[in-house]
């Protein structure tokens, strides 16, 4: 099992950090390999919520499930997702720190098939990815006149 781990500051309150990342509806808009998403379950947002997604990788759109199994609002979302090829088991957690929030993320992940791949280049590619990923988050959090989530 792979284990990719990081952390960010994103000076925006916890509130707003963890009421943007939980709606997966938003994360086509900083991770540029999410194509779409949408929530299967009903309103509001908060553990057992299901959303189903569409990632684009090498090339191809494969389908993604991703199922809230811990929410404390904001302070800790923690999830499940199912995609070909691989497990994802996690948490984010948010912690303020001065004007900002701290937020880390925490990943196990179990690649599976005969595509398989050696744990220490997922966790690799998977921190290289993941590090990206974030970096695009605090830029359009940070972005002066950000308003609203996903519809």
């Amino acid at each position: 099992m792979a284990r990719v781990r990081g952390e960010i500051l994103i000076e925006r309150p916890p509130e707003v950090v963890f009421d943007f990342v939980a709606d997966e509806r938003n994360e086509p808009r900083y991770n540029r390999h999410m194509v779409a998403s949408s929530l299967e379950s009903g309103e509001p947002i908060g553990e057992g919520s299901r959303f189903q997604a569409t990632l684009r990788s090498a090339g191809r759109l494969v389908p993604m499930t991703v199922v809230c199994t811990g929410y404390e609002r904001p302070k800790r979302f923690a999830s499940h997702s199912s995609l070909r090829g691989a497990e994802i088991e996690g948490e984010l957690t948010f912690e303020p720190e001065g004007t900002g929030t701290r937020m880390r993320w925490s990943w196990d992940v179990e690649t599976k098939g005969f595509r398989r791949l050696p744990d220490p280049l997922v966790a690799r590619v998977g921190d290289r990815q993941e590090r990206r990923i974030w970096e695009r988050l605090k830029a359009l959090l940070e972005e002066d006149g950000l308003v609203g989530t996903a519809p």
